[in-house]
Order: C-alpha cells, then sequence, then structure tokens
C-alpha cells in the first residue's frame, strides 16, 4: 500500500470537484479481481462453461482499466501512480486474454508466455513491498504479489509448456482469489489498511 499511501487526486467538471482516492480504487480492483481469480479456479475445475466465464473476465478488465486510467492519467499523477497502474493493468490483460480465449477458442499458449513475463516482472514487486511494509496489512500485500507471480509462472507451465498441472492451477487460483484479492479488496473497502 505503500505505492498508494498518499496519493489524492481531485478534479473539477462545472465547479464540482469529485475526489479519487487510490485505496478505495485499489479495493474495487481487488474485489472484482477476488471475484475473477474465484470463478476462474472453479472454471478451470470444470464447474463453469468455456463462454461463460469470459463474462466476469471482461467486467474485471473494464473495472481494473479503468482504476489504471485514473492513476496513471489523474491530476495528481506521479512515478507511484503511474507504477500502480501499470502493474494493474499486467491483471487486465491477463483477463482481456482469458475472455479471448474463451471467445474466439484461441489455444492459451500467448497467454502463456504473458504469464511468463508477469512473473518475472511482479516477483521483485513482492520483495519491495516487503522491504517498505511498515503494517501487518502491508506485509500480506507482499505476500499477496509473491503468490500471484506463483500463479502467473503456474499459467505459463500449464497454458505454455502444457504441464499437466490444472488442477493444481485451478485449486492455487482459487486460493488466490479468497486470500490475495476478495479478503483485502473487502478490508479495503471497509477502511482497513
Amino acid at each position: 500500500m505503500q505505492l498508494l499511501r498518499g496519493l489524492r487526486t481531485d478534479y473539477t467538471s462545472a465547479g464540482a470537484s469529485l475526489h479519487i482516492d487510490p485505496i478505495m480504487l485499489t479495493g474495487l480492483s481487488f474485489l472484482f479481481v477476488g471475484a475473477v481469480l474465484s470463478l476462474n479456479g472453479i472454471w478451470m475445475l470444470g464447474r463453469i462453461g468455456d463462454r461463460e466465464i469470459a463474462v466476469i473476465n471482461i467486467i474485471t478488465a473494464a473495472i481494473t482499466v479503468a482504476v489504471a486510467c485514473a492513476l496513471a492519467f489523474g491530476a495528481d499523477a506521479n512515478l507511484a501512480s503511474v507504477k500502480a497502474a501499470a502493474l494493474t493493468l499486467l491483471f487486465s490483460t491477463t483477463y482481456i486474454w482469458v475472455a479471448a480465449n474463451r471467445i474466439f477458442g484461441f489455444d492459451g499458449r500467448g497467454l502463456g508466455w504473458f504469464s511468463l513475463f508477469v512473473a518475472i516482472t511482479v516477483t521483485p514487486v513482492a520483495a519491495q513491498t516487503w522491504a517498505v511494509a511498515t503494517t501487518p496489512f502491508a506485509h500480506w500485500i507482499a505476500l499477496c504479489w509473491a503468490a500471484w507471480a506463483v500463479l502467473w509462472l503456474l499459467y505459463f507451465l500449464l497454458l505454455a509448456l502444457g504441464r499437466p498441472i490444472q488442477r493444481a492451477t485451478a485449486w492455487f487460483t482459487l486460493f488466490c482469489g479468497i486470500a490475495t484479492a476478495w479478503a483485502p479488496g473487502w478490508l479495503l473497502l471497509n477502511g482497513w489498511s
């Protein structure tokens, strides 16, 4: 949360001020990321249809793209907010790609290779977040980044290299949905940070 602490953006339109709180935007994103990861895990276990799973992936991608745009292009955008937007867009791209694979019948290998790129990219984010964490919640977020790095690595192994790990990946996706996104999202939206 150090990335977003203290960032505040005010938008003025027709004399009215709209205050954008990045912590609440993060909570919004996390809540929907929790939903999509949980449902994607359930889908990978064969409990949701291929085309139906595209819906939550598209909705979550749209929400996270909107949040990223607010962070990157807001009046008070700075290096920290642009970094947060860039990292958020890694999630957005993943969900758009999952939806496209389901709608158009792509084999997923491209998404697998993208997942390797993301796993490599977010691994140092976990370490950096841990290094500056000063609260239990901030340490939890660092562990979330570590879990997401492992999750994207599993997607690489499953999709790009064809390893027979779908069931384990499905359960880890469901776990990450609950523990790394849904729970912190709910906490952030209820004022914990």
